[in-house]
């Protein structure tokens, strides 16, 4: 007994002793890059596949109408941007001309660099949400895998999820564009690498800012992405303000685009990639004009090139801070103090429930769990500012697009603007409901169990969440529309009808948001960005889309009519001024009928299922 005591306390005392570990061997025994990254596709494309497998196992039907509806909203941009180009080429200049080249050298150039800016804020705080909070990356940080590759493998995924919107919008205007002006072969040729390339440049300048900005800056991180905010809105509100002082030119005349091209003169400077990819895009689009020395495909070639070599290089800059940077960044930002709380917002908090008295208290207690959530959130206070402030400035201004109001055709346009910038507030709702309320139950994840064992009926979780998206939301819109129509200085008439759209608007997508998000939670995706970038996502969104566009001209068209009704002779009886009231009070009634069949049957299919749901 006493020998094998003896053994085992040799053996316990070998096995405390420091193990010496040669670095060379163990970088002897791991994978190459080259088969580490193989690993890692392989490990992508079989998730790929066994995620579509599901989906066509288990959810064919609504699979099939997210692709249908995808199809039908890409063929109706083209045949929107289709009508556009062919308005330019008409009235404008033809194809080839001087003219013709700088009118659209300023329109893709303003385009993309708007999606340029939205490519590199979007793919940074997807990135810093796949990198740093995902459980996923903590496990795979447990394995011997190399820095470097987790960044690859995350950015990949923020690569797509930050650009399918970007490659949607741009593919049908693009192809419109070419099929107008009669664009060579090798136009349609070049377009997908165009494109690709450049969207991985603004893509990897967002990784490249999020990785030095959690490694360097950790507790000013909101601070910076606060500023950062602002200065986007300050350089925004100049920009409009210069362009839209220009009161003694006519409106969209040629001296008023010759000085708006004028002003916007810092959009073509030459080291923007947006100002690459217009100027590839052009040259690959006209023909040779039988000049040996003139070859379009060459030139078009040339800035190809630019696009593919910055977008390489900027995949290795990204690798190289990766391998730096990332590790001691996760290390550092999940090992800091947690900070004190404000007691500031304690008051802020209790006043908002002061002020839902007439809502049951177990409703105020989770429509105040969901405003800090909201407020501890920098990616979405940060984007509801920036958007809302870049329409609340423009809306500020939108009187100086128009001149003598007596006019009866100035009346007709101002009304008809008055309605789009009620559909523009409403589009950017919905991409707000989507991105922000279509998460909310997935993102209780594996901590919802705490809410389905409180004393509180389930139901009132999902209304709880419904009246805080509708109330937040119709709070911001409200104010936007009602500054629009006061610069407008349209009718008082007209200004109830836009409030009632926008609460109708605000009901409306809150309602379907919240209700699909109950239909199809995701309790195992922790990033809010994929859960809205996936399937149930994209049915929420595009069927946004059509609700708005059918509620705004339900109500737009009576309105339209009733106006040039009232300046013309001769028209049909059911035209008259005095069915005109008839007409806008029915179109009124649909648009509230539309607003109760969009918000009734999806929260009553998502009630249903929540209900049901096993957690």
């Amino acid at each position: 007994m006493t020998k094998h005591r003896g053994v085992a306390e040799s053996s316990m005392s070998e096995a405390a002793l420091p193990i010496r570990v040669d670095a060379n061997i163990v970088m002897r025994d791991l994978p190459s890059h080259e088969r580490e990254g193989q690993i890692f596709w392989r490990l992508r494309v079989r998730l790929c596949m066994a995620h579509l497998r599901s989906l066509m196992a288990q959810a064919r039907l609504r699979t099939s109408l997210v692709v249908g509806l995808s199809v039908f909203f890409w063929v109706g941009l083209f045949a929107l941007f289709y009508g556009g180009f062919e308005f330019v080429v008409k009235h404008v200049d033809a194809p080839g001309a001087p003219y013709h080249a700088k009118t659209m050298q300023f329109i893709f150039s303003l385009f993309f660099l708007s999606l340029q800016v939205m490519l590199v804020f979007s793919s940074g705080i997807i990135l810093y949400s796949g990198l740093y909070p995902s459980h996923e990356t903590a496990f795979l940080l447990t394995l011997p895998t190399r820095n470097e590759r987790l960044v690859d493998y995350r950015f990949q995924e923020a690569l797509f999820f930050s650009s399918w919107g970007f490659f949607l919008l741009a593919s049908p205007m693009l192809m419109a564009y070419g099929a107008v002006v009669h664009a060579p072969w090798y136009y349609f040729a070049y377009l997908p690498v165009l494109l690709a390339a450049f969207a991985y440049i603004p893509c990897a300048v967002g990784a490249i800012i999020c990785l030095v900005l959690i490694d360097r800056l950790p507790r000013l991180r909101r601070v910076i992405l606060g500023a950062a905010a602002l200065a986007i809105i300050v350089i925004a509100y100049r920009s409009i303000w210069r362009t839209l002082e220009m009161t003694d030119l006519e409106a969209l005349g040629r001296s008023w685009f010759t000085e708006t091209y004028r002003r916007f003169r810092f959009m073509r400077d030459e080291w923007l990639p947006s100002v690459w990819l217009s100027h590839a895009l052009l040259d690959a689009a006209r023909r040779s004009n039988n000049n040996p020395k003139d070859l379009p495909w060459f030139e078009s070639g040339k800035y190809l090139i630019v696009l593919v070599s910055n977008a390489l290089f900027l995949h290795i800059v990204v690798g190289g801070l990766g391998k730096r940077m990332f590790r001691s960044s996760y290390c550092g930002l999940h090992s800091r103090p947690a900070r004190q709380p404000r007691t500031t917002w304690g008051k802020v908090d209790r006043f908002v429930s002061a002020g839902l008295w007439m809502l049951p208290p177990t409703m105020r207690v989770l429509i105040v769990k969901d405003l800090r959530q909201f407020r501890r959130d920098p990616v979405q206070w940060s984007q509801f500012l920036i958007f809302f402030g870049l329409l609340l400035l423009y809306f500020a201004n939108v009187d100086r697009f128009r001149q003598h109001r007596e006019n009866p055709d100035v009346l007709t346009w101002v009304n008809i603007v008055s309605f789009l910038n009620l559909a523009v507030v409403g589009l950017i709702l919905s991409t707000f409901t989507t991105r922000f309320i279509y998460p909310l139950i997935s993102l209780e994840g594996r901590r919802f169990w705490i809410l389905s064992r409180l004393p509180i009926d389930r139901d009132t979780i999902l209304w709880g969440k419904l009246l805080f998206a509708a109330g937040g939301s119709w709070m911001s819109c409200s104010v936007l529309v009602l500054v629009s129509d006061l610069m407008l200085s349209v009718s008082w008439v007209i200004v109830a009808l836009h409030q009632i759209v926008c609460l109708l608007l605000c009901i409306g997508l809150s309602g379907m948001a919240v209700g699909l998000g109950a239909i199809m939670p995701n309790f195992r995706e922790q990033s809010p960005s994929k859960i809205a970038a996936g399937f149930g996502g994209t049915l929420n969104l595009v069927l946004s889309a059509l609700y708005i566009l059918v509620v705004v001209l339900l109500t737009a068209l009576p309105c339209h009519f009733y106006l040039l009704a009232g300046k013309s002779d001769g028209q049909p009886k059911l035209l008259e001024p005095t069915f005109m009231n008839v007409w806008m009070l029915l179109g009124v009634g649909c648009a509230v009928l539309v607003t109760a069949i969009v918000t009734v049957i999806p929260l009553r299919r998502g009630l249903q299922a929540f209900r049901q749901l096993e957690v």
